[in-house]
């Protein structure tokens, strides 16, 4: 029960970051979050709406794993990593915050996975 909802959480996370990518990148709540001008949101938005749509992808594949119940572990254990790949190759490449917003948690849930919790 406690990994079905950190599971949930993590596809929350990346509902968030859908809404933040796809509608509000360059609105000034998203150029906030992002720390972008509207100058350079403006020439990004088409490629922070991809990214968003694939941030759309890993929340449906673990909402999907959700709805399979016992059956969509190896989905929501899939999926996981997926956000854990993403997270680190983020604080990488793009901003370190991003390994403790989006990969941790994802870290955490499939702890909480593997361990049956």
């Amino acid at each position: 029960m406690f990994s079905v909802l950190l599971i949930g959480l993590v596809a929350a996370i990346h509902l968030y970051i859908v809404y933040l990518e796809m509608f509000l990148w360059d609105k000034p709540a998203g150029r906030k979050v992002f720390g972008t001008t509207q100058e350079f949101a403006k020439a990004s938005k088409a490629l922070a709406a991809n990214q968003g749509l694939y941030n759309g992808f890993l929340a449906a594949g673990l909402i999907f794993g959700l709805f399979l119940g016992d059956q969509g572990g190896v989905f929501t254990v899939f999926f996981l990593c997926c956000v854990i790949i993403a997270g680190i190759f983020g604080a990488a490449t793009a901003n370190l915050r991003i390994l403790f917003v989006q990969a941790l948690p994802a870290v955490v849930a499939l702890v909480a996975v593997l361990a049956g919790l």
